[in-house]
């Protein structure tokens, strides 16, 4: 497992509850059992703040915290838009991120391609507390 992968699952600053949320998700992983909750504080079509728990893999940890860090004072729009584009970046190598998610690349790399599930759950349960309001 790659050093880089754990240090950005270690930090958990945005690992907590949001009681005033606007948006929330849960989300399971059928294929390994990962569970993971978002809440979301949206305002004027942004995302003001974002809290998870999560009982899952390291992989799941560290797209989840590095998406928990970007995903603050983006547009629901861009956010959208880059969920979109990461459900095909495994199968299609000339994927280009915008430049506010360029991080994303090293956790998105091929040779993590058999966690791709684990990956993308953070992303979906964001789009699918998009989806469903509070």
């Amino acid at each position: 497992m790659d050093l880089r992968i754990l240090e950005i699952a270690s930090n958990t600053e945005n690992n907590k509850i949001l009681n005033k949320h606007t948006h929330k998700s849960k989300n399971k992983n059928p294929m390994c059992g990962d569970e993971m909750e978002i809440s979301l504080i949206v305002k004027d079509d942004k995302i003001i703040d974002m809290g998870y728990q999560c009982k899952s893999c390291v992989y799941c940890q560290a797209s989840v915290s590095l998406l928990s860090q970007n995903i603050k004072d983006k547009n629901l729009e861009e956010v959208k838009n880059f969920i979109n584009t990461c459900e095909s970046i495994f199968e299609n190598t000339k994927i280009n991120l915008e430049k506010n998610w360029v991080k994303f690349k090293e956790l998105f790399d091929k040779k993590n391609k058999s966690r791709k599930e684990c990956l993308l759950l953070p992303l979906r349960t964001v789009a699918k507390a998009l989806n469903d309001r509070v």
